[in-house]
């Protein structure tokens, strides 16, 4: 039998949007709900060093996450651990449905879901996805060992990626469709200084070649983008880092879009085209995509949340 609970502010998503959302809701005494997700403290969770968060030289990324999660409970966050299926913004209050079966409705939401690994879409790589593919360095890392790896991408993701693979693989190679890098430029100094780093500029993954039984990856086939030729490269595992799509599932039918899928919200503001929902985070942000950033518009959503709920009593 389901269960439903009221409150004024519903929170989904717990990266550092929907955690800062929560310490400033709660400082606004509106009691809020926070449904952490798939994904419990989102990207930062499988992210190392940390160096660019005000206050800390270094900080590994999934100690940060524990502590705005206990940072938000301190305030009167209470936190749950579930996963919203189903969010009905046409009725009010609104009605977010998890998989546990339960329901919360919410005079206001903060949507806070953040975004998740893009995939190529290549047969081979869903095929191998978990048995030496994979889209998180931190997580698969250490499964290789002594191994030659490949990364694929050129931006901040791609170069993070290979600059920790270091840490465990004989050799990494970066494959690029261009010549050149998108990350920032104390990133790019890092990985061209890594002796155990190769670039491979002007290809694209063509196909992921393994083992059948068991399931193991132990070569990629990349084409040339000038000239088509395809060059094997060894590898036993292959990680792709070619950006992250907010994730908005939830909401892509319900709110405006826009920039390939990321919510849109008015400009100096956190509020989305549906009056009462608020939009924080990676999930609406398609420019700066910063943990920092993050924080301040959760802090900004529940602000604004906040004015919504007062002027609406």
């Amino acid at each position: 039998m389901s269960q439903d609970h009221h409150t004024k502010v519903l929170i989904i998503g717990s990266g550092p949007a929907g955690y800062t959302a929560g310490v400033y809701a709660s400082r606004a005494m509106l009691s809020p709900i926070l449904i952490q997700g798939i994904e419990p403290g989102g990207q930062l969770t499988t992210t190392t060093e940390v160096e660019n968060w005000p206050g800390d030289t270094e900080v590994q990324g999934p100690d940060l996450m524990v502590r705005m999660e206990s940072h938000a409970k301190a305030m009167g966050c209470e936190i749950i651990g579930d996963i919203v299926t189903n969010l009905d913004v046409n009725s009010r209050p609104f009605v977010a449905t998890c998989d546990s079966g339960i329901k919360y409705t919410a005079d206001a939401i903060i949507l806070a879901t953040g975004a998740r690994a893009k995939w190529l879409g290549l047969p081979s790589e869903e095929k191998y996805k978990g048995f030496g593919v994979s889209a998180c360095a931190t997580c698969d890392g250490f499964f290789y060992r002594g191994q030659e790896i490949a990364v694929i991408g050129g931006g901040n993701t791609a170069v993070e990626e290979a600059l920790f693979l270091t840490n465990f693989a004989s050799k990494v190679t970066l494959v690029h469709r261009r010549d050149e890098l998108r990350a920032e430029k104390i990133l790019q100094e890092r990985l061209f200084r890594n002796p155990k780093i190769e670039p491979i500029w002007f290809h694209e993954l063509d196909e992921v070649i393994g083992t059948e039984s068991p399931l193991g990856v132990e070569a990629i086939r990349i084409s040339n983008t000038k000239t088509g030729k395809l060059l094997e490269v060894p590898c036993k595992g292959v990680f792709i880092a070619i950006g992250h799509a907010p994730a908005t599932e939830l909401v892509k039918n319900a709110l405006e879009t826009h920039n390939g899928g990321y919510v849109k919200v008015e400009p100096g503001s956190t509020r989305t085209s549906v009056a009462g929902i608020f939009a924080a985070g990676d999930l609406t942000d398609h420019i700066y995509r910063q943990a920092v950033t993050s924080a301040g518009m959760g802090c900004m959503a529940a602000l604004d949340a906040e004015k919504f709920i007062a002027e609406s009593n």
